[in-house]
């Protein structure tokens, strides 16, 4: 018991110890709802993404990170900021903000960006990310994949997971490795884009179940992205 309290505190330490890697590199909400129709965008049109824009068509929800940080020397850390958007029955829902971080250890030098996305696949990851903290390998009855870049036809291995993860990167690491990391709500995100306190449940209710203030953009490019990715 000692051992695992141990570790979810390690990687809570690590959440708040990486997440100005992700504040600095995303300056407001609005630019990461932007940056995250760019990588959508580059799910239809890069072939690193392989395959991944079928799993799309079948997903539940998808979890949008498109800078995910990644540095390290001796230690090395990992973060991004990202939107969780649901299907609904009438299109894409609004965005939920959310944060990702870990750590590891070991003897590491390099650095390396990420654009990602999570296939949410099932109802029991859905709502497991709509809690307050989800840690990837923790929860023994949700399964996670990660799938390589540039892997052909690579979604018969992810037949049967929860969650499906398609990255493309760059940089000196060889790939990336999510286990153990936290995705957390984004309240101070949320908050910002709405313009008052709302919970993950709230927004992704519907498309129009949360609306951000008069004045700011709204989120529709990414919806209208996610729509005709498999166009």
């Amino acid at each position: 018991m000692k051992r695992n309290n141990w570790a979810l505190t390690a990687s809570l330490l690590a959440f708040t110890a990486f997440a100005p890697i992700a504040a600095h590199a995303q300056a407001d909400e609005q630019a990461i709802v932007e940056r995250a129709a760019t990588t959508i965008s580059d799910l239809r049109h890069d072939k690193e993404f392989g395959t991944a824009k079928q799993l799309l068509r079948t997903a539940r929800a998808v979890l949008i990170v498109p800078r995910l940080y990644k540095a390290g020397f001796f230690v090395g850390g990992e973060g991004g900021d990202g939107v969780l958007l649901t299907r609904t029955g009438s299109g894409w829902s609004a965005p939920a903000f959310y944060g990702i971080g870990s750590a590891s250890f070991g003897l590491q030098i390099g650095a390396q960006e990420s654009e990602m996305v999570l296939f949410v696949m099932s109802q029991k990851a859905l709502t497991a990310l709509m809690a307050n903290q989800f840690k990837i390998g923790a929860n023994a009855g949700i399964a996670v994949v990660t799938l390589g870049s540039s892997v052909e036809g690579a979604t018969t291995s992810a037949a049967g997971a929860d969650i499906v993860t398609w990255a493309s990167s760059s940089g000196a690491y060889a790939g990336i490795s999510l286990n153990g990391s936290v995705i957390k709500p984004s309240p101070d995100h949320n908050r910002g884009y709405y313009g008052k306190p709302v919970t993950p449940r709230q927004i992704l209710a519907s498309p129009t179940g949360a609306k951000p203030p008069a004045g700011n953009q709204s989120a529709r490019a990414l919806q209208l992205a996610l729509e005709n990715v498999n166009q």
